[in-house]
């Protein structure tokens, strides 16, 4: 690509160092700021970390963005990286994050009182496997991803063991599986993705989470245990090493304008995905396309 005219020589040519996780739609995401960022003349390097221990990093300056923070899983981690002063929030990606438990709208045949989270264990053997029986299985994401499901199968007194996927790929894989031969499953499911489009189900209804339920056990329906409610919702945030706006102002504010939508995103995850296309042609496809908008980010 071309450097845009109206975007002064790189500040630094160091590579800007941002991080891809386990999962297509934030490889996307990454990939997109990084191609608009080298169209811009910077050098940019991708590197693989821990969706959770990527902030380690951060806050030493030896990564540097981190396109895909999660309200629903990664807010604490973020606010306690940002509260040393070493990570910067860089603002909202303009994608809603959704992710909770759910399950195929067939499952309410075997287990009617659905989709309250106070039905699973009337139906805990109905979602039982050979491994987990009598208890019932929770197919969760990789353990990477966080999310406190085991905090909350034993807060709310569940009969339910967690089952990690070992990645994204096979999580879906295994709800394609289960979903054509209609077979039980209780899984991990997140939005912006195509699986909440392609697959008729609902998320289960647990108690409405709030701050005060991950953090103080009094507060919830479990005095005794935190995390007895559902997962957080909101947005999905970008976040910076505190460096990268001095070294790369103009980076830093290409960063900060980015913004998509769940629609684009969970487009095309769908082409990546369920089509094969490459994470690479996807973008070139979205960048050919928006043109207008990803050239406004560096201007």
């Amino acid at each position: 690509m071309t450097i845009h005219a109206a975007m002064a020589e790189p500040e630094s040519t160091d590579p800007i160092k941002l991080t891809t996780h386990d999962w297509t739609g934030q490889i996307i995401t990454t990939t997109i700021m990084g191609e608009v960022l080298k169209d811009a003349g910077y050098n940019v390097e991708y590197v693989q970390a821990d969706y959770i221990a990527q902030f380690a990093g951060l806050k030493t300056g030896d990564l540097h963005v981190a396109m895909e923070i999660w309200e629903t899983t990664g807010r604490e981690a973020m606010d306690e990286a940002t509260a040393t002063g070493n990570v910067v929030n860089m603002g909202e990606t303009g994608m809603k994050a959704i992710e909770e438990w759910w399950y195929p709208a067939y499952m309410e045949d075997v287990c009617p009182g659905l989709p309250d989270w106070k039905a699973l264990n009337d139906c805990a053997e109905e979602f039982a496997t050979p491994e987990t029986a009598p208890l019932g299985r929770y197919l969760g994401g990789p353990v990477t991803w966080g999310g406190f499901d085991e905090e909350r199968i034993e807060a709310l007194g569940l009969d339910f063991e967690v089952v990690h996927a070992g990645t994204d790929a096979a999580l879906f894989a295994e709800l394609e599986s289960a979903y054509q031969r209609k077979a039980p499953i209780v899984l991990w499911l997140y939005s912006p993705h195509w699986a909440p489009s392609k697959y008729e189900g609902s998320f289960v209804e647990f108690p409405p989470y709030t701050p005060e339920c991950y953090s103080d056990p009094s507060v919830g329906v479990n005095p005794d245990a935190a995390y007895d409610c559902g997962k957080p919702s909101g947005p999905i945030w970008k976040v910076a090493w505190k460096g990268v706006e001095e070294k790369w102002p103009g980076a830093a504010a290409a960063i900060k304008a980015f913004t998509i939508t769940n629609e684009d995103m969970g487009e095309m995850v769908s082409k990546v995905d369920l089509e094969g296309m490459s994470v690479d042609d996807v973008v070139a496809e979205w960048m050919d396309g928006h043109k207008d908008t990803w050239s406004s980010w560096i201007q």
